[in-house]
């Protein structure tokens, strides 16, 4: 089990620069998947740190998921 919590940092990765790259899109709905998908590389950035006992990246992964919620909501087409 631990050999497999090892490797969530790689999906943890991809997701990451995925989410990056959609939220720069002039497109409104692939911002809203870009910001869905940092919310899923704050899950498995989480469980890899809680694995490697990482309390700070822990904390930092709370409060970049409290700013995804918000950006989620407060995405808007640009003018």
């Amino acid at each position: 089990m631990g050999e497999v919590l090892d490797l969530v940092q790689w999906p943890a990765f991809v997701a990451s620069l995925s989410a990056a790259w959609l939220i720069a899109s002039s497109a409104k709905p692939r911002r809203n998947v870009g910001f869905g998908t940092f919310l899923l590389s704050n899950v498995l950035w989480t469980v890899w740190a809680l694995h490697t006992s990482a309390t700070a990246l822990v904390a930092l992964q709370v409060c970049l998921a409290a700013l995804n919620v918000r950006g989620l909501f407060k995405t808007e087409p640009p003018p």
